[in-house]
């Protein structure tokens, strides 16, 4: 099993401790960027998948682990 299988696998089994770099790494699978919007954009991040799909989302912190709510906007967004 790759590590795109492996990662997908883990996201899919929506657990309570996927970090945000994690999830930066899955989008990136799917073909997804970040788009950096400056200094003054605080904890809004935006990714553009390569159709052009947005994916808008708030970084999450102190901890940098995703809420429920999140896993479920990113599955949705992914077709999966």
């Amino acid at each position: 099993m790759s590590k795109k299988e492996k990662l997908v696998a883990i996201f899919l089994s929506f657990p309570s401790d996927l970090h945000y770099d994690e999830m930066v790494k899955l989008l990136g699978y799917f073909g997804f960027v970040e788009m950096k919007k400056g200094k003054t954009s605080g904890s809004r991040v935006k990714f553009i998948g390569k159709n052009g799909t947005p994916l808008m989302m708030h970084k999450p912190h102190p901890t940098g682990i995703l809420k429920h709510y999140q896993l479920k906007q990113i599955k949705e967004v992914l077709g999966l």
